[in-house]
């Protein structure tokens, strides 16, 4: 499922990102990359604030919408 639908305050595994090399390379950067967990902390009217390793970052909806939890 995308992160944009996830449940909030549960760990979870993304399972894939599907965007362009440079923008995959940039979330790898970041700490979103496959078989890395996640969690989301807050959603709203398509943005996602989630937790990723010992930060928190803020996705726009057209990022939170290729990149796919289980």
């Amino acid at each position: 499922m995308p992160i944009v639908f996830a449940p909030l305050n549960k760990p979870l595994r993304v399972v894939r990102v599907s965007a362009d090399d440079k923008t995959k390379k940039h979330l790898e950067s970041l700490g979103i990359s496959v078989n890395n967990t996640i969690t989301v902390l807050s959603s709203g009217g398509g943005s996602v604030i989630c937790r990723v390793m010992d930060g928190k970052l803020a996705l726009d909806h057209n990022l939170s919408t290729k990149i796919f939890v289980a």
